[in-house]
Order: structure tokens, then sequence, then C-alpha cells
């Protein structure tokens, strides 16, 4: 499966209505434009994206072919946005960020701190801890406009 085709697939508010749909009860082209108020044509091609994804499975019921949702391919794209939760957020260091010179001293170091006026201009007063001067993450750069 192709993460990001099947996101592009489903990203679209009536492919993921039909998806819902047919998660419920498997529908041919004409019940599924009538229940989505559309064209069959229309529907016809958002089904075609639906399947190329891998997300339906079709099945020739007289003249007809009727659709239902290949539930496999929702728990592996499900699996998959899941397992990105895992990763861990690595430190960054100029060797391995391949900064320029000018590039390290603002970005690898690990705290900034800045006046309140500038603070509050760059982060907002929600973000405000108190005192003369507020502490901040190195890849900030309010700094600079001080």
């Amino acid at each position: 499966m192709e993460m990001t085709r099947s996101l592009k697939a489903i990203s679209d508010e009536t492919r993921m209505k039909i998806l819902l749909l047919l998660l419920h009860h498997s529908y041919c082209v004409r019940a599924l434009a009538r229940k989505m108020k559309i064209s069959e044509g229309a529907v016809s091609q958002h089904l075609k994206i639906l399947r190329d994804a891998g997300f339906l499975i079709a099945e020739k019921k007289g003249y007809f072919m009727h659709y239902d949702v290949n539930r496999d391919v929702i728990h592996e794209l499900a699996d998959r946005i899941d397992a990105l939760t895992s990763i861990e957020r690595e430190r960054c260091t100029p060797k391995e960020g391949g900064c320029h010179s000018s590039e390290q001293e603002h970005c690898h170091i690990q705290k900034h701190y800045c006046s309140e006026k500038v603070h509050v201009s760059c982060h907002g007063t929600d973000s405000a801890k108190g005192g003369d001067d507020y502490e901040h993450p190195g890849y900030c750069h309010c700094h600079e406009s001080e």
C-alpha cells in the first residue's frame, strides 16, 4: 500500500462519505448516486480513485457491480499512521544538519533569552512566563529582531 496515495484518496470529502456509506452496506453506483445526490458519473470517478488506492472490492451481482470496503487496507493504513507516533525526535547537531556556520549559532544553541517585548511579539502573551527574560528553545529566531 502506498500511504500517500491512500491518504490522498480519502482526503476528498465526497470520497470519504462514500467510504463511510460502504462501511455500513455494499452499494452499486446507482444507489450511491441516489444516497449522495450526485451523478452516477461522479460516483464512478470517485469509486475509481478509491479502488485504485485499494480501498474497495467490487463484486458483480446480476447486471450491477456492487462495492464493498477492503477493511484490511484501512487497518494497514491505521497501523502505519500509528507507527508515525512512535518516531522519536533526534537532536540536530551542526555536522549532521549540514548547516552553514552562520546558521549554526542560531539553530544549535540549546536556549536563547529575549526581552519581554520581543517575546510577546514573537510568541504571544499566552506563552509569557514572567520575569525580565524569557527562555525558549534554540530553534526560535526572535532574538534576531531585538
